[in-house]
């Protein structure tokens, strides 16, 4: 009676184990983004082999800067303003120049307020995969309609802080990081790595899953 009173017990202590471990699972996974798995499933479909030479680069190689590809009659800089800085003002009797509007930067966390002329440099227009990145990755192979498109790519540019966007310059991951914005980051340049099937270095490839590993942390 006594054996049969123990199995009895070890059997509810065991579906209640299993119940609560089945209950928690889900929290568990609720707490990583599906953004951060489609970034690290990505990351592993890409090529990864050594960055080619820098040689034949130059801004020049990607086109005009800031050209009406979409053929919306406004210049891309202009088009990333509007899309990125809220609320933003345009010039009188215009529906593409902005002349003042606040940036929440998503690199540095801050604040920026924007004055065309007076603080224009404090908000640049970054390539999230730096064109030089690009160029050592790939993009030294493409047409220069490709490059121009490239670099004019709403998916490839934000509005952010001018000095962050000056220290970072041509780096890849492996060199630079958004200190406020990692996780985004790091799943922004897989995505435009895997729409212009660019490839990753090993030490990029190392340091993207890294940081993604970090972002997927419960």
């Amino acid at each position: 009676m006594r054996r049969a009173l123990a199995l009895v017990v070890i059997a509810a202590v065991c579906l209640g184990s299993a119940a609560s471990t089945a209950s928690s699972s889900p929290a568990v996974r609720a707490t990583t983004p599906r953004w951060v798995g489609t970034a690290i499933n990505r990351l592993a479909k890409l090529v990864v082999k050594p960055a080619a030479p820098m040689a034949g680069y130059s801004r020049a190689r990607f086109g005009p800067a800031w050209q009406d590809v979409d053929r919306n009659h406004c210049d891309t800089r202009d088009d990333i303003l509007r899309r990125d800085l809220k609320p933003f003002t345009l010039k009188p009797a215009s529906s593409c120049v902005v002349v003042s509007g606040d940036l929440n930067d998503p690199y540095t966390g801050k604040i920026i307020h924007f004055v065309r002329g007076a603080t224009s440099t404090a908000v640049q227009i970054d390539h999230v995969v730096a064109l030089a990145a690009a160029w050592r990755t790939g993009a030294a192979d493409w047409r220069p309609h490709r490059r121009l498109f490239y670099a004019n790519d709403p998916d490839v540019l934000l509005a952010v802080d001018g000095p962050a966007n000056e220290q970072k310059s041509d780096n890849d991951a492996s060199g630079w990081v958004a200190p406020q914005y990692t996780c985004r980051y790091v799943a922004q340049q897989v995505a435009i790595k895997r729409k212009y099937t660019l490839w990753v270095t090993p030490t990029e490839h190392d340091r993207m899953a890294q940081y993604l590993a970090a972002c997927s942390v419960p």
